[in-house]
């Protein structure tokens, strides 16, 4: 019997291990024993130390890689299985750290159609696909224009797009920002927002704390476990566990603990992760 949360789930991992095998080294473990559930329309941060199994854990999740124990089920289907590959890709669709690496076409619009093509989605569905993913991301009036001369930005724009035209149900961001200037994360993450408001399952796979703190869910993974999960003002706020955890602290949650430590005389609540809190509580010292 199903529970509720298993009823309700898009993405559904149940004690997935997976381990790499290279050639001439020893096996490596990357993630063990992992169970999750992910329900639909969830804005969830993936976040941990290098190495503890969080680019892993996402390629699990549109069968870019396969358990090797274990199970995991996208929208009722298993992975396992190669048959339901082509559906489940088009029901989670990922961004990686680089967009290049995500360009097959030498123009914007070709790219971006090059997916739902080859679905065989029929020519006047393609075009309007095309036209309504780039406009989404502002990108419609660089259609005509060669991808490689975009800057990162707009690549990564493009990339979504490309993403967003196959009609995913969520979207998986593999360090997406990463390699982007502040005002290109500030543009990114505004999309982001606003499909996520528009109901689209969001998965943020991320190093930068600031941004793990947008989310509503926060999943700690740690040597290949999960170690953490919960609303970010849980786990963003525990500055102890975080650190033994090799997880940097966010700006303003890390502020807050320092405060906390140098005012013992003036408590601050345990939950602060964005400014406005912050500054609510202090400015409540002086009433």
């Amino acid at each position: 019997m199903l529970s509720q949360d298993e009823h309700t789930a898009l993405i559904r991992i149940e004690n997935l291990t997976h381990t790499y095998r290279p050639a001439g080294a020893a096996p490596l473990t990357a993630l063990r024993s992992v169970s999750l559930h992910i329900r639909a329309g969830e804005y969830v941060a993936l976040i941990g130390a290098n190495g503890s199994g969080k680019t892993t854990l996402a390629r699990h999740l549109n069968a870019l890689l396969l358990p090797d124990e274990g199970d995991v089920w996208v929208d009722g289907l298993n992975t396992r299985d190669r048959a339901n590959h082509r559906a489940i890709r088009a029901t989670v669709g990922m961004v990686f750290q680089s967009p290049a690496d995500q360009i097959v076409a030498t123009v914007v619009q070709e790219d971006v159609a090059f997916g739902p093509e080859n679905l065989g989605v029929p020519q006047p569905e393609l075009q309007a696909r095309v036209r309504e993913a780039l406009t989404r991301v502002s990108m419609w009036e660089c259609r005509e224009r060669p991808p490689h001369l975009l800057s990162p930005g707009q690549q990564q724009r493009v990339a979504i797009a490309a993403t967003l035209a196959m009609r995913p149900r969520c979207l998986v961001l593999d360090e997406a920002t990463a390699m982007l200037d502040p005002a290109g994360r500030r543009d990114l993450w505004q999309i982001v927002d606003d499909l996520h408001a528009g109901g689209m399952t969001i998965v943020a796979i991320t190093h930068d704390m600031d941004e793990a703190a947008r989310a509503a869910r926060v999943i700690v993974l740690a040597a290949g476990r999960v170690a953490l999960d919960g609303p970010p003002g849980d786990v963003l706020a525990d500055g102890d566990r975080l650190a033994a955890l090799g997880v940097a602290l966010p700006t303003v949650p890390e502020l807050a603990h320092q405060i906390r430590r140098r005012c013992p005389h003036h408590p601050l609540p345990a939950n602060i992760i964005t400014a406005p809190q912050l500054a609510r509580a202090l400015l409540g010292w002086h009433r």
